[in-house]
């Protein structure tokens, strides 16, 4: 239960409860909470419908830092994930946060994909972020068990990181500064008053199914999954967003020789990503603790299912063959048997599958028309979690 609802007073109108209240409480969620809680004239509400912060997209990745490479340099994601990226190395204290600048190769089995790294370096080099070309020879004597045909494209700035503990950070920074916040809090719906310039913010209890309503000078929609739904709870009908989604499993490696992954690889492997894909492939990448996994593959969602919490988070057996497969291209000595099912996760996504083989789908993050105040962030899947530090400034700057 909220302790502070019952205090709020039903006859001051003319003085929201909240100066912004954020909606959802993933990494970027609280990250954007706790930069605007920063600000000495803004009283903060973080809304989380769960019971703990960052369990659904969050804790649902591959937990890599990435460099920024295969973005529009022009693109939101590019702009923020490059930024991103370089707060985390500037700013944790990797005893606090647990991270690692452990690099990336990326690896090309053909000529078509050697072409194909060539301009990922380009593209990489227009943005003013390191990569450097690594010679067959020189990937199968760094790393025997790594098959690399036609070379790879090393990214020295990749990392990987815990994404429970920046969530905490953020949390812990977001809670210091006096910010609130309110987990187990559903949002039911928006109302925006024009004559006060102010919002409603109609709130459910998990749980005890009280419903309660707090008022705000701004919202800002950091749902997730569930973004697209709170969105049209104040757009017009002719605005509306989808909700698109598209499952990612994952895989954990169980070797029948157990064998130490630094023996394997000591940077992740990423393949080069099939053409007009949405995603980058089933990659090779390691936690914190040196564990590999595999992940994530890539099964688009029936356009038909729009309630995110309906969707199924079971790792299908019948998704290993071409697991295998995919790793197997770059990895040739991984057996089926060695591949178990681990985890998965879902990425919002803002276009459709067919409408992503021509459109390059960029973080939406707008203020709203006809709705001051009131800024969206849909589609926040990969890099959203390098992006969070940069994300938070983004929007920050809209509001100051």
């Amino acid at each position: 239960m909220l302790a502070f609802k019952k205090s709020f007073s039903v006859l001051l109108r003319h003085r929201a409860d909240f100066s912004h209240v954020v909606i959802g409480g993933g990494v970027v969620g609280v990250a954007v909470g706790s930069e605007l809680q920063l600000i000495p004239s803004n009283n903060v509400a973080v809304l989380e419908k769960h019971s703990m912060l960052g369990m659904e997209t969050t804790s649902r990745n591959s937990e890599v830092i990435h460099a920024g490479i295969y973005y529009p340099p022009t693109s939101l994601k590019a702009r923020l994930c490059v930024r991103g990226k370089e707060l985390i190395y500037r700013k944790l204290d990797p005893k606090i946060v647990p991270y690692r600048q452990c690099g990336k190769w990326v690896v090309a089995q053909s000529e078509n994909e050697g072409k194909y790294l060539e301009k990922l370096h380009q593209n990489a080099s227009d943005m003013s972020v390191s990569t450097k070309f690594v010679t067959a020879d020189k990937v199968k004597k760094q790393h025997p068990l790594i098959r690399a045909e036609y070379g790879a494209l090393d990214s020295p700035t990749t990392g990987i990181i815990s994404s429970h503990d920046l969530t905490q950070y953020f949390q812990a920074q977001f809670e210091n500064a006096e910010g609130t916040l309110a987990i187990n809090t559903r949002v039911c719906g928006l109302e925006y008053r024009s004559q006060v310039l102010d919002y409603l913010v109609h709130c459910v209890e998990m749980g005890s199914g009280e419903k309660f309503t707090v008022s705000t000078d701004n919202i800002i929609n950091c749902a997730g999954l569930h973004a697209p739904k709170i969105a049209n709870m104040l757009l017009p009908s002719s605005r509306h967003f989808r909700s698109l989604f598209a499952k990612g499993s994952y895989f954990s490696y169980v070797p029948e020789t157990p064998v130490s992954t630094s023996l394997i690889t000591t940077r992740l492997i990423y393949p080069c990503p099939h053409p007009n894909a949405s995603g980058l492939g089933t990659h090779m990448t390691f936690d914190m603790g040196g564990q590999i996994r595999f992940g994530p593959d890539l099964e688009w969602i029936k356009e038909s299912i729009e309630d995110a919490s309906t969707l199924d988070y079971s790792v299908s057996l019948i998704n290993i063959e071409a697991a295998q497969k995919a790793i197997a291209s770059y990895y040739p000595s991984i057996k089926i048997s060695e591949i178990q099912p681990s985890y998965s996760g879902f990425r919002p996504k803002l276009y459709s599958q067919s409408e992503s083989v021509e459109k390059f789908s960029d973080f939406y993050i707008k203020e709203e028309k006809g709705f001051p105040g009131f800024v969206n962030m849909i589609g926040i899947e990969s890099p959203g979690l390098t992006s969070a530090f940069a994300i938070a400034e983004y929007v920050r700057e809209i509001y100051h």
